[in-house]
């Protein structure tokens, strides 16, 4: 069956970048939003018009395209026992958990196609008057993947069934595509370290990780927390992903995650699915890999989960810099999910919670000048040293307390610390089927969290802060067996806030005499050849001067119109407004 599509796809995204800010208050935010209304409201004005004159113009236009939908897809044909094509069949695919059903007709050439089905199991009844009615169970549907399914019809009485068993089919039978899916049972079972749903994409072919900086140490704020994977050979930067449809890159267009490059949520994922090369033109947006995720729905049955996972140093081995004592590490993974229909067949729900509390102890290593350095007793000789240098010394670089480098005038200074995250992960999904032929969903999802970590000497804590949210809806109307519309919107807000100040240990640090120019704090000490360098006081809002703060907003919206179209056509039109 040949389809035209009208696909009309619209993006708003917003981006804010920032140094020196650190850490904004709830009220620091409304207000920058409030100014930025204001200052911009003649902007906004012509957005606005410009944007709706764009979707009038895409409405007007027709462009074939397959739906660029969050499901799948079961199409095939249809023909008798002489191998002729049967018009007019009647197809019927029914999820026995969430009572969905849809129906449809095979058209003149004896095809057929449900598209735009939430993935899942389905059992799929063929029937026609004087044939004999077949019942396939157990097809199996990936998100994004067209599943392929032809009958042969035999001439008899339709009370008579033939029940058959559909084969597996991992990858899609219609496309190209280089994709491989992982499926709901083995998103769940498989052991992740930190319970990350993004490390199945690595089960696939083509997919490797990608070693970058220590996210706890604020090396990934400027391009993202998420754990970078090259797909195909592609940068990471390259890679899109989607949760329901709704793309979820960061500011960086990087991957998502928490602080710990995490992301949290995988008993709320039903489905992930990875399209490595060749996929359809409609994914768009991205000229690396697409990473799919699908929320899990309530069903008809109750269904939920309670865990707690904990892991610990008990078995650790000690590190080459570590002390006589291994610092103490322990990390509590705990929460619980839920699903249950609030109307049987109807309205379902499905909610999810996940806390992550660790404390991770590490050995920070240090280049100090020794205490003979200090006096000026160096090894290549004697030199004076201004008191007011000796004084800021003693004042912020402790003494060494391992073993001395070169020629005596540095040593090694080493200390434990504790680097404490919390993340709280929040996820829930309400499904309401008005009729057979409307339905409409939401999904809203919300990650919090943040890491304290000590200071380079251990004189304060610093934070850093990584906040996500992600909202979706889609509307589907069944307008009949060969005609579906789909409507989506979405909303996608990532945040990363580096550099703010949670505790200061030494107070000497806001002692102004120990500042280098007049009205400020105590000063800084940078590139100075073979001694760690000092980063000075925070300011007095508690920002430490090479704070950083990243604002990513994205607006997103769609929508789908298929229905039998005589000719086949390739054509998309979209638009896209950044702001």
């Amino acid at each position: 069956m040949k389809f035209e599509s009208r696909a009309v796809t619209f993006r708003i995204q917003s981006m804010k970048l920032g140094t020196g800010s650190g850490m904004l208050t709830a009220d620091h935010r409304i207000d920058w939003k409030s100014s930025r209304a204001k200052s911009h409201s003649n902007g906004l004005s012509k957005i606005v018009v410009l944007l709706l004159t764009l979707i009038a113009i895409l409405f007007l236009v027709p462009s074939a395209t397959n739906a660029q939908v969050a499901g799948g897809s079961i199409i095939g044909t249809v023909r008798g026992e002489n191998g002729s094509v049967m018009p007019g069949v009647h197809i019927s695919v029914s999820d026995a958990t969430s009572g969905t059903v849809r129906t449809t007709t095979t058209d003149a050439d004896g095809l057929y196609n449900a598209p735009n089905l939430p993935p899942g199991r389905y059992d799929m009844t063929i029937s026609a008057p004087g044939f004999v009615t077949q019942e396939w169970s157990a097809v199996a549907l990936i998100a994004g993947v067209e599943r392929s399914i032809n009958a042969v019809m035999r001439v008899g009485d339709p009370a008579q069934v033939v029940r058959m068993l559909a084969p597996s089919a991992p990858v899609s039978e219609t496309s190209p595509a280089v994709s491989g899916n992982v499926n709901a049972s083995t998103v769940r079972d498989t052991p992740l370290n930190g319970r990350d749903w993004a490390q199945l994409a690595t089960l696939q072919a083509g997919v490797t990780g990608v070693q970058t900086g220590s996210a706890s140490e604020g090396g990934n704020v400027g391009r993202g927390f998420g754990a970078a994977i090259s797909i195909s050979g592609a940068r990471p930067d390259q890679n899109s992903y989607r949760l329901d449809g709704i793309s979820i890159n960061d500011y960086s267009n990087g991957a998502p995650g928490s602080v710990l490059g995490d992301n949290l949520g995988i008993d709320a994922v039903e489905q992930v699915s990875v399209l490595g090369s060749n996929y359809p033109a409609e994914y768009g947006r991205t000229s690396g890999g697409v990473i799919n995720a699908v929320t899990r729905a309530g069903k008809n049955a109750f269904h939920g989960t309670a865990y707690e996972f904990l892991r610990n140093s008990a078995l650790d081995a000690r590190n080459f810099f570590d002390g006589p004592t291994i610092p103490p590490f322990k990390r509590n993974q705990f929460g619980g999910s839920a699903g249950l229909p609030i109307q049987t067949d109807r309205t379902f729900i499905f909610g999810d919670y996940e806390g992550l509390r660790q404390s991770l102890g590490v050995t920070t290593v240090n280049t100090v000048p020794s205490a003979a350095a200090r006096s000026g007793q160096l090894s290549s000789g004697a030199i004076g040293v201004d008191p007011s240098v000796g004084r800021f010394l003693a004042a912020f670089y402790p003494l060494p307390n391992g073993p001395s480098l070169g020629n005596g005038d540095t040593g090694i200074f080493t200390f434990a610390g504790q680097q404490v995250t919390t993340e709280n992960y929040f996820t829930i999904r309400v499904d309401h089927q008005f009729s057979k032929r409307d339905g409409i969903s939401g999904t809203f999802m919300r990650d919090n969290s943040m890491t304290v970590l000590p200071g380079t000497f251990n004189e304060l804590l610093t934070n850093i802060v990584s906040a996500r949210q992600v909202a979706s809806i889609q509307q589907q109307h069944i307008f009949s067996p060969t005609i579906l519309n789909a409507v989506r919107v979405g909303f996608s807000r990532a945040v990363g806030i580096s550099g703010g100040v949670s505790k200061v240990s030494n107070p000497l640090m806001f002692d102004p005499s120990y500042a280098f120019e007049p009205g400020g704090l105590a000063g800084s000490i940078e590139n100075l050849p073979g001694v760690t360098k000092f980063g000075g006081a925070p300011s007095t809002q508690g920002l430490l001067p090479s704070s950083r703060s990243l604002f990513w907003n994205s607006f997103q919206g769609g929508e789908d119109y298929d229905r039998p179209y005589s000719a086949l056509m390739s054509r998309t039109t979209s638009g896209c407004i950044n702001t």
